[in-house]
């Protein structure tokens, strides 16, 4: 720790962001140092604010869902995720979804880097494949239900103690203000990140994802073709979820630097169709529409920027001078954001990553 750290108590941590990685590392830092961290969560949009297309993380498909990876980083994430999520299917939190996944062009699905990863991987028989596409996967993997699971984990952290303030933060100074000297700043704001003085990175962009929620209680199973922009935007997936009994999420739209919020009619019919092709238990006279969603997912050029460093503070770059920022020293900026499509199956193996990136600085 720095020169004239303060070492006798907890140390002070404010998270910007109560998305599903705000959460997660707040989470996974009670859970590896219960006591040596008191944790402020600070942000404009609240895990109960679930209408709120301020933030991704309650329009999300939240499940665990075959993307491409390259990096051994982010597949190291995946598989602590993985199986995290996995324990939490006895508590009701999470699910066993059964998953075929259809794939349009040519691959070795033997050597698919998650076989090992997800429960009962095999490559489908021909015979199973639907006629025009080139083969098949099917595994077992999780959902969860962001209108149950991010209250989840709030009521958890507010059961060890976490402060909640509900506050749109500017800058980084403003915030370095409430974690104040030798604290911690966690920047977990998403989008966020690219409208946040101090931060200002025009690395992140979104991805727009519109779905569809259904009550389709014959629909059992995952369904999709990988994560993909291709050349239309369109990203079909189907996604029955734990909880509400029934409830099933269907997508949808992949379409990175577009910013538009709005429903779009035409897309959600497209939706519709896709979707009742791959699974015609859809077009059953039970199923029915309770509502649409449009989210923005909060991805970055180059991958999420997970990292840590000791900053002075208030940062020069920050041109004027703020009422309340008047705090001179140094803080602990850990960043974790640009998780794109792969937040919620990327969230525990990151916040374990920034938990330890937090560890090793302060002792140093």
């Amino acid at each position: 720790m720095p020169e004239g750290a303060r070492t006798a108590g907890p140390v002070e941590v404010v998270i910007l962001g109560a998305g599903v990685i705000g959460l997660t590392i707040a989470r996974t830092l009670l859970s590896s140092s219960p006591n040596a961290y008191k944790i402020k969560i600070v942000a404009r949009d609240m895990p109960e604010d679930l209408d709120s297309q301020g933030f991704a993380s309650p329009w999300a498909g939240a499940n665990w869902s075959p993307i491409r990876s390259f990096i051994e980083r982010t597949r190291k994430w995946e598989r602590e995720t993985f199986e995290k999520m996995w324990e939490l299917i006895p508590q009701g939190l999470a699910m066993v979804l059964p998953t075929r996944v259809f794939f349009t062009t040519n691959e070795d699905l033997t050597q698919l880097w998650y076989k090992d990863l997800v429960r009962e991987f095999r490559v489908l028989d021909p015979s199973e494949v639907p006629s025009g596409l080139k083969g098949g996967i099917a595994f077992k993997t999780f959902s969860v239900n962001p209108e149950l699971y991010l209250p989840w984990l709030q009521s958890e952290l507010l059961a060890h103690g976490v402060e909640f303030i509900r506050r749109r933060v500017h800058s980084l100074s403003e915030a370095a203000a409430l974690a104040g000297p030798n604290g911690v700043l966690v920047n977990a704001t998403g989008l966020g990140a690219r409208s946040l003085i101090g931060v200002e990175d025009t690395d992140v962009y979104p991805i727009r994802g519109q779905t569809i929620i259904v009550h389709a209680p014959g629909v059992k199973e995952f369904v999709s073709f990988p994560l993909d922009a291709g050349k239309t935007g369109e990203a079909t997936y189907i996604i029955p979820r734990p909880s509400p009994p029934g409830e099933v999420l269907l997508g949808g739209t992949f379409q990175p630097d577009n910013w538009d919020t709005s429903l779009d009619v035409d897309t959600a019919r497209g939706i519709l169709e896709r979707c009742g092709m791959l699974a015609p238990q859809l077009k059953d006279k039970e199923t029915r529409v309770l509502r649409h969603n449009v989210g923005l997912r909060p991805a970055r050029k180059g991958g999420p920027r997970v990292e840590a460093a000791w900053t002075d503070v208030p940062l020069k770059s920050e041109l004027l001078h703020e009422s309340g920022t008047n705090v001179h020293g140094r803080v602990l900026l850990a960043h974790a954001y640009g998780f794109g499509a792969a937040g919620y199956q990327n969230s525990w193996g990151a916040a374990h990553e920034v938990a330890d990136l937090i560890a090793s600085k302060l002792n140093e």
